[in-house]
């Protein structure tokens, strides 16, 4: 019989895979695509956005006549209101998936928090948020995806739900580098098609996904007064 899900070859079940990266880096995508691919390969996973608000408080801003979110309730009031709503994000997720028993596919994470953080230039906002953070374990992977901040913003223009300028993409991707997690990161170049992408980040969990079945090696023998692989084996004549 094949190894529990619950036994990944001497490693505990794997409960949680956070992606992280600046805006335009693909997270979203590649998020479904790893909730899906986990799912078909037996390990049942499912998506969860973190979303901090950002897209939803900057179309507020448009509506009341300002340029984006900052300009409506300040760097101070962004940070917070971003820091509050991802946190509980996160912990429905990561209740959601107790309760369920399935695995976590986080799209975005604590350290996103982080890197806004000190994208926005709030140093002191940071260390309320790893305080408040902290309850949260640590996944069992995190992937970075990497892309240049220049396709990033290309990538962001063609979709047309949101925009963001390339300073705050270019301070992003610098912020992520610099966060005394990214030693623990898995860096994902995510400049390829989505499907190489989607390849690079699977190929890091084969060691998570359930074990495949040992292939049969020689022949079996047939069963007794069973049928041979030439037809019904005749029973042997009386003397």
């Amino acid at each position: 019989m094949a190894r529990s899900l619950r036994v990944r070859r001497g490693r505990a079940r794997l409960r949680a895979v956070a992606l992280i990266g600046i805006d335009g880096s693909g997270k979203t995508t590649q998020a479904h695509r790893l909730a899906e691919a986990l799912t078909a390969a037996g390990l049942a996973a499912t998506y969860h956005r973190n979303a901090g608000g950002r897209r939803w408080l900057g179309r507020l801003a448009h509506r009341f006549g300002r340029p984006d979110a900052q300009r409506l309730v300040g760097r101070n009031g962004l940070l917070a209101v971003e820091s509050v709503l991802r946190w509980l994000a996160i912990a429905l997720a990561l209740l959601s998936c107790l309760v369920t028993g399935r695995t976590a596919v986080m799209d975005r994470y604590a350290a996103c928090q982080y890197a806004s953080i000190r994208a926005h230039g709030g140093q002191r906002w940071e260390r309320l948020a790893r305080a408040g953070y902290r309850v949260f374990p640590a996944p069992q992977v995190t992937f970075l995806l990497t892309v240049d901040p220049a396709e990033a913003y290309r990538r962001i223009e063609r979709r047309g739900t949101d925009h963001e300028s390339m300073r705050w993409l270019t301070a992003a991707a610098t912020a992520y580098r610099t966060l005394p997690e990214y030693a623990d990161f898995v860096v994902v170049d995510a400049s390829g098609s989505p499907e190489e992408v989607s390849r690079r980040i699977r190929a890091h969990l084969t060691e998570w996904l359930p074990a495949e079945p040992p292939a049969v090696t020689g022949g079996a023998a047939p069963p007794s007064g069973g049928a041979g692989r030439d037809g019904p084996v005749p029973a042997q004549a009386r003397p």
